[in-house]
């Protein structure tokens, strides 16, 4: 999902005074609240998902494509292979078009996850890629482009009409209202990379509303926006000093991938890396697993089965001519079942041991 994975380090993230960024003060979780939290869990591995069939949140969840079958074999999969914790995207529009069969879908995904031993992290907003949406038919994927129908939410659609956020803070409430004791679901992300798409500080006045929002329905879960680029030192920080734990994303090798480690350790909180995993760049599962194991430090790759968002491409190297590249960017399997490779997903089995 990212153009960038810049690395944090403790002198950006607290060179401004930790009180003037926090949004709901006293309402973050104690560091011992989180430890015992975090030991229920144990070690969380897994992928962001999303079904093969499905292009974007949008495909996933409205009812006329609604895939619980796909889902059942591919989560399958993941439990044969010993992941047991999924990212799953969330979008307002679904629940607006549909709310009480939305949050039934919901129920339903969480039912089968469980029964397979998989828990989830469920993410509401997101600043990544295409910047418009509507509800119904979504598009076809384009040859060999990356993530080409993935939608942002709420996108520029919140800065042409600023009333859609009495909408937005209805949809967040009524979520976590519902699931806010549901032992499912480990974790609220509540917005996946604020910022991103250019919009740096113009996404402030959202997460700020995000953390208030959620905070004001006191889920049992914990709350957290995961940093992913230290050029956005103000939202770094509201992030930061208002996540219950702390979560980033980081596509780069294994030494870099330490130094972000090193400077999150600071905050003492336990951590989850929410984003890794990009084979042209050297963050491999062979490389970033066992790291993040030995810290016992959550690992949630980018993608599971190659299918509709076209992820196995680069994020900035389209190849419309390429059925499959020979390197594949993010994903583990094919929709046969079959792996892209098959010692990857033998190692994967074996650290998960």
């Amino acid at each position: 999902m990212k153009r960038f994975f810049q690395l944090l380090t403790i002198s950006v993230l607290l060179c401004f005074s930790i009180s003037f960024y926090s949004v709901a003060q006293g309402e973050v979780w104690s560091k011992e609240k989180a430890a015992e939290w975090y030991k229920h869990w144990g070690w969380l591995r897994g992928c962001n998902f999303q079904p093969s069939t499905a292009i974007n949140q949008l495909e996933m969840w409205q009812a006329e494509t609604f895939d619980l079958p796909t889902m059942d074999r591919e989560l399958g999969w993941a439990a044969d292979m010993g992941l047991n914790c999924m990212r799953v995207y969330l979008h307002h529009v679904a629940w607006k078009t549909d709310k009480e069969g939305f949050k039934k879908r919901i129920s339903q995904y969480l039912d089968l996850a469980e029964s397979k031993g998989i828990s989830t992290i469920l993410v509401f907003f997101d600043d990544c890629w295409n910047a418009t949406y509507s509800a119904g038919k979504q598009p076809e994927p384009k040859p060999g482009v990356h993530n080409s129908g993935w939608v942002r939410d709420p996108g520029d659609l919140l800065f042409d009409d600023p009333s859609l956020e009495a909408t937005l803070e209805a949809y967040m409430k009524d979520i976590l209202t519902t699931f806010k004791d549901d032992k499912r679901i480990v974790l609220w992300d509540l917005y996946n990379e604020p910022g991103n798409s250019g919009y740096r500080n113009k996404s402030l006045p959202l997460l700020k509303k995000s953390f208030e929002w959620a905070r004001s329905i006191n889920p049992s879960q914990p709350l957290s926006v995961g940093v992913w680029n230290d050029r956005l030192k103000e939202l770094n920080h509201i992030q930061i000093e208002n996540s219950d734990v702390i979560t980033y994303h980081n596509y780069a090798n294994k030494e870099d991938h330490l130094k972000t480690i090193d400077s999150l350790k600071h905050y003492g909180r336990p951590m989850i890396c929410t984003e890794y995993m990009a084979r042209n760049s050297n963050s491999t599962f062979q490389e970033i697993m066992p790291v993040l194991k030995d810290e016992n430090i959550g690992a949630i790759n980018w993608g599971f089965v190659s299918g509709k968002t076209n992820t196995i491409f680069g994020w900035d190297n389209p190849m419309p001519d390429v059925k499959e590249p020979p390197v594949w960017f993010h994903d583990i399997m094919r929709k046969d079942g079959t792996p892209f490779s098959r010692d990857e997903v033998d190692f994967i089995r074996s650290i998960c041991k």
